[in-house]
């Protein structure tokens, strides 16, 4: 019987198989759409060239999966915390309180070898049991979550689509997780208006809860099981991408990009208004690019766009911090009680502006034959609830104050060479620095103390696009945490090593 059962299980995922292929095989042409395979490798925003005729509508089912094996080793040089006791100094073994007072007479701290990052505190004929919360997690090679995204575009009238992305498994949310859908609207011809037809020939509007247009990183990026198009591991160390409802209108015409669009400001649908202190508001996020992208000869293309993205004040702003399916270099940086769905951000730096920001990005692209160069330049402010005045008591006689604007830049610059037909291989270089103030101690009683510090990254790597929807890709990398407290568990942190993934998108 079970031989039956598994023939059976077995017939039944070989007509599968042959079903998708066929399905594969039969896709639907959607207009004005971007591929997700190596066809979208360089495709920023969609053009306004009509290449396919309208003839009914169209669905589309697409997918990405994505499968790692990841080598990374990290070391940090922080001192020991646990429980209300902290190291006088990194690998001292000397301990006090952690408000700076002497041990209790009687008390003795030693480590417990039978436990990775144990300790034993001894006060009398009591033992109780610590592990250190800036030990890093045991990290060997392996394999880590396989990832997979689940893509529909529905062709629904002439120049009208949808896209629906949803996130299958990923490092982050486990679970069927939606990440958001959106109307696009190329043409207006069911208006039946010359005027209007002859005025959206250069217009684009998408409505909807979306990938937000800030900057041109996000279009390189990984996305969960969607990893084909980004030729490094992982995204940017201040990873912009976020998800809100809102609207974008594009104008485009011989090369040049200009688009307007507000939001929510926030990654989910949000209708409260709450009565928060000294008359803050939720405001809605403005954002906005101009650009000029064009192929200048049959050699080189040039582009260069600058972004800029605002909200007065937020519940919670996430467009440093939005991502829902987590870094690829799982655990890197992370202490001992580290999960998959916990430690999500491994590797990335959010500076906390959850309540007003404002951000800008210039995006310099340069494709020469096979030479290509991708940067970013960015300055970002803002500040959080805390230090906007929303609910700490900092002033006199315990009133409210704000504070001034804490900053972060971030520079980023990659050079790659891709070659063979049809541009099949690829090697390159990339490094990232990151410099910004963080607030240490911070509470609704206290400001806390301002620190400045750095993450640095050069990764140098390689793919081959075996097919255009599959590619093979690795790199070795190495990452430093500068000037960070010897309190906190990224203090003089270190990871490095090799991530090799296999990628396929469709």
């Amino acid at each position: 019987m079970k031989t039956m059962i598994s023939r059976l299980s077995s017939l039944l995922m070989m007509g599968l198989l042959f079903m998708a292929g066929g399905a594969f095989a039969q896709q639907a042409a959607i207009q004005y759409w971007r591929p997700y395979d190596q066809r979208g490798v360089n495709v920023f925003e969609t053009s306004k060239n009509d290449t396919v005729v309208y003839d009914g509508l169209k669905v589309r089912f697409g997918a990405g999966f994505t499968q790692g094996y990841q080598s990374l080793s990290h070391t940090n040089s922080a001192r020991a915390t646990f429980g209300t006791y902290l190291e006088t100094a990194p690998s001292s073994g000397v301990f006090t309180l952690s408000s700076g007072a002497p041990l209790p007479a009687g008390t003795t701290i030693a480590k417990n070898p039978a436990v990775y990052g144990g300790y034993a505190v001894t006060q009398g004929a009591t033992t109780t049991q610590f592990v250190d919360a800036n030990t890093l997690y045991a990290m060997g090679g392996g394999f880590p979550l396989a990832q997979a995204n689940l893509n529909i575009d529905v062709q629904l009238y002439d120049g009208i689509s949808l896209n629906l992305v949803s996130y299958m498994s990923s490092h982050h949310h486990n679970e069927f997780w939606v990440k958001g859908g959106y109307l696009k609207i190329d043409k207006v011809t069911f208006l039946n208006s010359e005027f209007f037809d002859n005025l959206w020939k250069n217009l684009t509007l998408k409505v909807g809860h979306m990938e937000i247009n800030y900057g041109d990183a996000h279009f390189r990026r990984s996305d969960g099981g969607h990893t084909l198009q980004n030729p490094w591991i992982e995204n940017n160390i201040m990873d912009e991408f976020t998800t809100e409802i809102g609207a974008e209108l594009y104008w485009q015409k011989n090369g040049i990009l200009a688009m307007v669009a507000f939001t929510d400001g926030e990654i989910q649908g949000n209708i409260s208004d709450p009565p928060v202190p000294d008359g803050a508001k939720r405001k809605p996020s403005l954002y906005a690019k101009l650009g000029f992208d064009k192929q200048l000869n049959e050699d080189l293309r040039v582009r260069l766009t600058g972004s800029v993205y605002t909200t007065k004040s937020s519940a919670s702003n996430t467009v440093f911090g939005g991502d829902r399916t987590g870094s690829n270099y799982l655990f890197a940086g992370d202490n001992t009680t580290a999960t998959i769905t916990t430690a999500y951000t491994s590797g990335r730096f959010n500076p906390g502006y959850r309540d007003n920001v404002t951000a800008y990005m210039i995006n310099p692209f340069i494709k020469f034959n096979g030479l290509e160069l991708f940067g970013t330049i960015e300055y970002a402010f803002g500040r959080n609830q805390l230090e906007n005045g929303e609910g700490n008591r900092w002033g006199t006689a315990g009133a409210s104050m704000s504070v001034d604007n804490r900053q972060t830049h971030q520079a980023a610059g990659e050079v790659l060479y891709r070659f063979g037909k049809y541009e099949k291989f690829y090697v390159g270089a990339r490094y990232i620095n990151v410099s910004s103030t963080l607030p240490y101690g911070q509470s609704a009683a206290s400001p806390g103390t301002l620190r400045d510090i750095s993450i640095d990254r050069t990764s140098i790597g390689g793919g081959w696009f075996i097919t255009p929807n599959i590619l093979v890709k690795g790199e070795y990398v190495n990452q430093n945490y500068n000037d960070y407290p010897d309190t906190e568990r990224l203090s003089s942190a270190n990871f490095k090593g090799v991530v090799i993934q296999g990628a396929i998108s469709f």
